[in-house]
């Protein structure tokens, strides 16, 4: 028998009730404290999505995307195709900054299908237009 789990993937934040807000708000999900940790908060999605965001008072934003191409770790945020300009311009609104646009010339009409970011706190997230409804049986690389 396996004993039950869950994974949280934890961001380190200067100021985490902000970084909270930002994710919350980019997905359309909830915040608050982890139970028993009060330096952890977690943002909770409608589909299950659970990110953790810690307070690190020394946090100094990572450097992303590294010179070499390296994927590094991040966040990918599975949006509907017909829905990516529009995912994109929420993001922005919200403090994401705006890092690199990759084209596969697979979606007529887009400029891109995979559009990288630094949210307000410096990591790397990125939009990925997907086919259907995210979530829906969908994976992400």
């Amino acid at each position: 028998m396996t004993v039950t789990k869950t994974t949280v993937l934890v961001l380190d934040s200067a100021e985490p009730e902000l970084l909270a807000r930002f994710y919350a708000e980019l997905l359309g999900a909830t915040t608050g404290p982890a139970p028993g940790d009060g330096e952890l908060l977690l943002v909770t999605g409608r589909t299950g999505v659970v990110v953790g965001i810690r307070r690190d008072p020394g946090h100094v934003p990572p450097s992303w995307p590294l010179p070499e191409g390296s994927q590094q770790a991040h966040l990918c945020i599975l949006v509907e195709e017909r829905s990516l300009d529009e995912a994109e311009r929420e993001a922005v609104a919200l403090g994401a900054r705006p890092v690199a646009a990759e084209d596969d010339g697979s979606l007529s009409g887009s400029r891109t299908v995979l559009r990288r970011y630094a949210d307000p706190a410096g990591h790397a997230f990125a939009l990925a237009a997907v086919r259907g409804t995210p979530g829906a049986g969908s994976s992400a690389g």
